[in-house]
């Protein structure tokens, strides 16, 4: 018997043991898992939860959500709420542990505690929100629930109010970083880069200011931010190319300004600097523009090397030949005055070139055509070689030089007497009457050429011709031109197409009429016209005596006090009344100082003129309307490869 107590007792330990052990363990498991986890989950409703834990509730289509425009959340939560994994929450009563439906079951329907996808209902979305469950157990479930679902419902709208505040603060996190990009993208392509330079304006009116300047600190960081938005900046003209780091300065230069806002309350101050800094940019700008003109006028009249060479290779080649060599053909052609003639005096060798060349090219009978070219002496014999080495087809050429013409001297012509005169020297070559005037275009050297004034002696130059085009050498000529001669000018001495289509065409730009014999003979809104493609009935001219007129006004405009240089105000004047207007596709101008010519116009035109500084043959040209003037010229040709002049 004693020894039978201690297997007993052994034996019961081995059996009840392991039984209590289980119980204790199960209870323990029971409480963290369904217990600890409910309270938990419940505790943390509005923590967002990935989309794949949402597969199997209901979404609404994406077209019904809404969004603030350019915003973008990066976060992967839904508008559901977590459940646990069974769908169902264990509480304790007394000893008994029993299973209740979570109030999820309100929003989703499950089967034996698993989520069912709600899919059967999707043509009555009214009933997705009634439970669903199966076996009779609806009703004691609903019972269970009754005192669990209302806490549980309110819990859930408090998250949802959370859900929304945190949304409405992630955008007003993210407000000034979308309006940033929303209008680079929805505003004018250089809203950005205005802004930035705005900024940069205030921030030198801040430097400028006393109260500012006596804060060192201050000072150097506003100068250090300047730098960076400067180089952020660089030459951007448009959004879209500015740096990357452009809207972090910009943001941190305003934050130094908003310093210097709360240090200077004073308007008065700001408003007196930005005027003082107005006042200087104006004084700038001014300067700038005068010597923006000077640099313009001197580039339009500087020769290039290639054009320097040219006429001395010529010169060289024409001299070594032979004088039966130095002949033109066709020479009986010069008085026939049943053919076309045309005057042209230049001393550019390449210019005069286009203009016979673009003539004879749009010619219908290149054999009808004479060409009277008149040269200074200097470039005689390379104009006279260049022609005899590029015959123009079957057309006539003449070269003179304007010294040929004796009876062109300084007692007969008022103009050739007032350049050779000392004031006019003067003008030209002291420095400080130069500056002083405000006019540099009429103190261009071309007007100390007598070439320039040839067209007022047509008639003495071509004696035994009755009607003659007059080409400026700026010129191409797009169409045949045989139609001039055909055109009655009823009368008149000039037929020219009329330029006031812009106001300073107009007789008031070009002739003082603060003098009295000015406003007495001319109006001043009268319209001008063009010179450098005009029609001269020379018989008319010789009938009306339009030379002596000319050589009147000359004489009364010594002192300049009528008009200043050129060659368009005299001729406005001289043939004021004479002048028949042409249709204005015969010549259209512009295109040496305008970029915005109708195209559709130039297409038309039977001569386009490159009237301007921006000469087709200097670098300074407009490069769009370039191809119109070298496509005359042959760039293979001998000389003008070795004087490397190239398109």
């Amino acid at each position: 018997m004693v020894s039978r107590k201690p297997v007993l007792l052994l034996l019961c330990l081995t059996v009840l043991a392991p039984i209590v052990l289980y119980t204790e363990r199960l209870a323990t498991f029971s409480n963290s898992i369904w217990k600890n986890d409910f309270e938990e989950e419940v505790s943390n409703l509005n923590v967002r939860n990935e989309a794949s834990r949402l597969n199997s509730v209901h979404q609404e289509p994406s077209d019904a959500l809404e969004e603030p425009i350019g915003i973008f959340f990066s976060d992967n939560s839904s508008n559901s709420d977590q459940i646990s994994a069974s769908g169902v929450v264990e509480t304790n009563i007394g000893e008994h542990k029993t299973r209740v439906l979570s109030a999820a079951e309100e929003v989703i329907g499950v089967k034996e505690g698993v989520i069912k996808p709600v899919t059967d209902k999707e043509n009555h979305p009214d009933d997705i929100r009634k439970p669903q469950l199966e076996d009779g157990k609806r009703d004691d479930a609903a019972k269970k629930t009754n005192n669990t679902t209302p806490i549980l419902e309110e819990q859930i709208k408090k998250n949802d109010r959370t859900n929304k505040m945190t949304a409405k603060t992630d955008i007003q996190n993210h407000q000034t970083t979308i309006t940033y990009k929303h209008n680079s993208k929805q505003t004018t392509s250089d809203a950005i880069v205005r802004q930035l330079k705005d900024q940069l304006i205030q921030a030198r009116v801040y430097q400028g200011l006393a109260s500012i300047r006596s804060n060192p600190h201050l000072i150097r960081e506003l100068r250090v931010r300047i730098r960076e938005v400067q180089r952020a900046l660089g030459e951007a003209t448009k959004d879209s190319e500015l740096s990357k780091n452009a809207y972090e300065k910009s943001r941190a230069l305003e934050q130094v300004l908003v310093k210097g806002r709360q240090i200077q309350d004073d308007c008065s101050a700001i408003v007196k600097k930005l005027r003082a800094m107005l006042q200087s940019t104006e004084e700038q700008l001014r300067a700038h523009r005068k010597q923006a003109m000077f640099l313009n006028q001197l580039a339009a009249k500087a020769l290039p090397k290639g054009l320097h060479c040219l006429p001395l290779k010529l010169s060289i080649e024409y001299y070594s030949l032979n004088a039966s060599q130095q002949s033109f053909p066709n020479q009986q052609n010069l008085e026939n005055s049943d053919l076309y003639h045309y005057a042209l005096f230049s001393d550019n060798i390449l210019a005069a070139a286009v203009v016979v060349n673009s003539t004879v090219f749009n010619a219908k009978k290149s054999g009808d055509h004479v060409f009277h070219i008149v040269t200074d002496r200097l470039n005689y014999a390379a104009m006279k070689m260049w022609f005899l080495a590029n015959p123009p087809k079957n057309a006539t050429i003449q070269v003179q030089s304007v010294e040929e013409f004796t009876w062109l001297n300084a007692s007969y012509s008022p103009v050739l007497k007032q350049l050779h005169s000392q004031n006019m020297i003067d003008y030209y070559f002291k420095t400080q009457r130069g500056n002083s005037d405000p006019n540099l275009k009429y103190r261009n050297p071309k007007y100390l050429s007598i070439l320039n004034h040839l067209r007022f002696y047509l008639p003495e130059i071509f004696p035994k011709l009755e009607k003659v085009v007059f080409l400026d050498d700026d010129i191409v000529v797009q169409k045949d031109l045989t139609g001039l001669w055909a055109i009655d000018l009823k009368g008149k001495v000039n037929g020219a197409v009329e330029t006031c289509g812009e106001s300073f065409h107009r007789f008031d730009r070009y002739l003082n009429f603060s003098n009295p014999m000015i406003t007495k003979n001319f109006d001043p809104r009268a319209c001008g016209w063009a010179y450098g493609m005009n029609v001269f009935d020379l018989a008319e001219w010789r009938k009306q005596n339009i030379t002596e007129i000319y050589h009147f006004w000359q004489r009364m405009n010594q002192d300049r006090s009528l008009w200043k240089l050129g060659t368009l105000p005299p001729g406005l004047i001289t043939f004021w009344k004479r002048t028949f207007i042409l249709d204005r596709f015969w010549h259209v101008l512009g295109l040496g100082y305008n970029p915005n010519v109708n195209q559709r116009d130039i297409e038309r035109a039977a001569v386009i003129h490159f009237n301007g500084n921006l000469k087709p043959w200097l670098e300074i040209v407009i490069t769009k309307y370039r191809n119109y003037w070298s496509k005359y010229v042959d760039y293979d040709q001998v000389y003008l490869r070795e004087c490397n002049i190239s398109p």
